[in-house]
């Protein structure tokens, strides 16, 4: 407008010098005229100027308002959530030597309704957020205001985050190193004093260390992206969880480089030293790596493109775009970048060298002949459809014979997803589940690396049900005659199964084991089969490892406290996650989660089935046996719930117990009686001699371990035996 002499140019003549630091430049929801921008300039004095943009005149202020209270605040934050506007202002102390520690709560977290109608802006009165509290800086989400704290913060407030709820009026206190710490509800401006508000957790956060902040912003979908000095990229959620996402490749990042975070859908891009990351949020899967030509760059908002970014840079607006389809005339140079990148990955990991191995020092050096060989040979093969094949060399064409049905496998499984791509919908289905059966099969019989691990992760959670077919196929799982689960597959595809990467290694990133990805299929699709799949698991393991091998899955954690795990992260929990607990306990065999399957089943009540598995499992061992017998005794001598039971239980009596030994553990757990005025208690649910008899006749009456050492002698034909005869 400027350029061409209309009117309204004055926006850009109001930040000219002299004026005090701008702070914010904020769009506000103007219900006035649909699709007009509303822009409120906030500068750190607290003037706020409100401008209108009218299309044939251009930028015009509406008017010019004061956000600050007191002439001597200065506003150091600032954003806009609906028709608020939440800052962060300084409060000087009125005396000019105040004391320091006091100084260092002197900022204010302040909103204030400013909303703009027909008749001009209204400002509504100052609410006070929080006060007496540290520097923050206010980061806003469509329902909620986070406050991170700043660089100068003292080491002692820098140790958390504060999420405020505007309309709960709640304040969150949440730690990335501990999660969700307190929340509290603020009813009145003096529960919103810093130093109040963190008296009962002043203990608790001394413990934690410092934040390491480098870049915030806000998600798409409402969270917080943090970026560390070391390159790590992770998100705190409104409820103050937090959860990793994904690791830049940085040594450390400089207080002063500027690092851009925004959310496209599912995708975070990152923008660092001239390099574009794209990542996708959920698995934490680097989709893209662009280096671009310039370094200052900002993301723009792009409404409706979900496949492309914009991004605006002093030369102009570029878009990018991630969702390009492939070159299907020449997918030679794509698939020998891959070739070459899968090799520095493999060379990499067994060399002895501290030197990174690159794809040009792989493509000069030499030294290694396998990648040229295999990229070669599949560049001979695709060449066959589109022209007639180049010559391939004398040594190759041996190994292409070789590698003829793998090609094969190859070529089928390209054109299935070419198939994929351009099928109707009614037939995606269909192609998809053949196409997981084949990548879920080829990843079982190929090196279960973390790549691939995390290429699982993303196919069980795209195609669950085509997944979970692929892995029963798989393993060859069915049920026989007797309805027991069985499995047919190779000890190959068992190690693949249990000594892949484990939760300690691949934490990172939201993926989980193998393991854990079939036990969660098996939760949703067939959840009894799952205790069985245990057990089966567990009986491979003792033939391939030896036991409490620390290579073998079981040296690690046991397989059914991984199970167990997996249930206890499901969303929904139901009625029957109780009873695949026991399940899965008892299908163990271990003492300790038989006892513990035991104790589960007694606070349940279900007394039936306390003595079947006390019968089943005292046959195990005599140690474990005894723990069975005197929990049950235990439970006896309180309460009279076990008496229909008994002559079920005494033959499970250990043969080393004396009378004395059950007595001291009936005497130990009899229930403490309020009344002794009477030798019986009214309700008929205290012990007797009489239910404790058949017990100890049984035990007195059973010969001890010193009558059957000397039973021999005992039962002699002659007693004492005849005196030997003299000799003269």
């Amino acid at each position: 407008f400027q350029r061409h002499s209309i009117a309204g140019a004055d926006l850009e003549r109001s930040w000219q010098p002299p004026q005090p630091a701008l702070v914010g430049l904020l769009f506000l929801q103007s219900p006035v005229v649909l699709g007009s921008w509303v822009l409120a300039m906030v500068w750190e004095h607290g003037r706020t100027e409100v401008w209108h943009f009218v299309v044939p005149l251009g930028w015009q202020l509406l008017q010019t308002v004061e956000l600050c209270q007191g002439t001597r605040a200065r506003i150091l934050s600032v954003c806009s959530q609906g028709a608020s506007l939440v800052w962060c202002e300084e409060r000087p102390p009125l005396g000019a030597h105040s004391d320091m520690s006091k100084c260092a709560f002197r900022f204010c977290v302040c909103a204030r309704a400013l909303e703009v109608g027909e008749r001009g802006v209204r400002l509504g009165t100052v609410r006070i957020v929080l006060h007496n509290s540290p520097e923050y800086q206010v980061l806003a989400s469509p329902q909620h205001i986070f406050l991170v704290p700043a660089a100068a913060s003292l080491t002692t407030t820098s140790k958390f985050l504060l999420i405020w709820h505007p309309e709960t009026a709640k304040l969150t206190i949440t730690a990335p190193s501990a999660g969700f710490i307190r929340s509290k509800v603020l009813h009145s401006s003096s529960e919103s004093d810093f130093r109040k508000l963190l008296l009962g957790s002043v203990g608790l956060l001394s413990d934690f260390t410092p934040l390491d902040i480098h870049t915030s912003a806000v998600s798409n979908s409402g969270g917080l992206l943090l970026v560390s000095m070391k390159g790590t990229v992770s998100v705190v959620e409104p409820d103050g969880t937090q959860r990793h996402i994904f690791d830049l490749e940085v040594g450390s990042l400089a207080r002063g480089s500027p690092v851009r975070l925004k959310t496209f859908g599912s995708i975070l891009a990152c923008v660092l030293a001239g390099v574009l990351y794209l990542v996708d949020q959920n698995s934490g899967r680097l989709i893209a790596k662009e280096v671009l030509s310039m370094k200052e760059v900002h993301f723009l908002e792009s409404p409706g493109e979900e496949d492309s970014i914009q991004l605006l840079t002093q030369s102009g607006i570029y878009s990018f775009s991630f969702s390009k389809p492939e070159d299907s005339s020449r997918p030679e140079p794509c698939l020998v970048e891959m070739v070459f990148e899968e090799a520095c990955r493999y060379y990499q990991r067994r060399s002895l060298s501290s030197s990174k191995l690159t794809v040009e020092k792989l493509k000069k050096g030499g030294a290694f002949q396998a990648p040229v060989a295999l990229t070669a040979i599949l560049q001979h093969s695709l060449q066959q459809k589109q022209k007639p094949a180049q010559g391939l060399q004398d040594t190759y064409a041996k190994l292409l014979s070789t590698m003829s049905l793998e090609l094969q496998s190859y070529m089928s499984l390209e054109l299935l997803k070419t198939c994929v791509v351009c099928a109707p919908e009614s037939e995606v289905e269909s192609y998809c589940k053949e196409l997981v059966e084949q990548e879920v099969s080829r990843i079982l019989h190929s090196d279960m690396d973390k790549d691939n691990l995390a290429y699982l992760n993303s196919v069980f959670a795209s195609f669950p049900k085509a997944a979970w077919k692929a892995t029963r196929s798989c393993l060859q799982l069915q049920q026989n005659g007797d309805g027991l689960l069985v499995a047919r597959a190779t000890p190959e595809v068992w190690k693949k199964v249990l000594g892949g990467p484990q939760l300690d290694e691949v934490g990172q990133n939201g993926m989980v084991p193998l393991f854990e990805l079939i036990c969660a299929s098996f939760l949703r699709f067939k959840p009894k089969w799952l205790p069985s799949f245990v057990e089966l698991t567990q009986q491979y393991t003792s033939m391939s490892w030896a036991y409490s091998s620390k290579e073998g899955p079981e040296g690690r954690v046991p397989l059914y406290k991984r199970a167990l795990g997996v249930l206890a992260r499901k969303n929904k929990q139901s009625e029957g996650d109780k009873e695949m607990e026991l399940e899965l306990l008892l299908c163990s065999k271990r003492p300790k989660a038989v006892l513990q399957a035991l104790h589960l089943l007694i606070h349940l009540k279900r007394w039936q089935r306390v003595v079947e598995v006390a019968e089943k499992f005292s046959k195990l061992s005599p140690l474990l046996n005894k723990e069975i017998f005197t929990t049950l005794l235990a439970e006896f001598a309180q309460h009279r719930e076990l008496d229909p039971y008994l002559d079920r239980l005494w033959p499970l009596c250990p043969a080393e117990l004396t009378a004395s030994d059950i007595l001291t553990v009936v005497l130990q757990h009899l229930p403490h009686s309020q009344e002794d005025t009477v030798p019986f208690s009214s309700e008929g649910n205290q012990l007797t001699v009489g239910l404790l008899k058949p017990l100890l006749q049984r035990v007195v009456q059973r010969p001890s371990v010193q009558d059957e050492m000397y039973l021999d002698a005992l039962q002699s034909p002659t007693f004492p035996p005849p005196t030997p005869p003299r000799e003269h």
